[in-house]
């Protein structure tokens, strides 16, 4: 009976550890270095099959060069999807869950899994 206590104990301290602070997406920028889940339109995607690691940018909040995160996936990740990014997430509302970082003083998050990233 203890071992299966501490067994779901485990469970449940577990289970929280892995969720997310859901943010809006206007926040970003208040949450780097943060796991978090956000949430919003994207508003461009851009494929570039010709450079180093074939980086896959989804724009989110708003157009390049005024997005408020921008969702990095490379070319290694974007195989691994079902479709081209393109064409599962242009224009649509995306849930996107990961680590916010900074490059270029612009937040970003980098996909390491297709599931980081849910339609609505």
């Amino acid at each position: 009976m203890k071992h299966l206590i501490l067994s779901i104990a485990s469970l449940i301290v577990a289970s929280f550890s892995f969720c997310q602070t859901e943010i809006k997406l206007e926040d970003v920028s208040k949450h780097i270095n943060d796991s978090v889940k956000v949430c919003g339109k994207v508003a461009g995607i851009r494929f570039l099959e010709n450079s180093e690691g074939q980086p896959t940018f989804i724009n989110m909040g708003a157009a390049y060069p005024k997005q408020l995160l921008t969702v990095v996936i490379w070319g290694i990740v974007r195989s691994k999807f079902e479709k081209m990014p393109e064409d599962l997430f242009l224009d649509k509302e995306i849930c996107v869950i990961g680590k916010i970082e900074l490059y270029k003083e612009k937040p970003q998050i980098v996909i390491a899994e297709p599931k980081q990233i849910t339609k609505l």
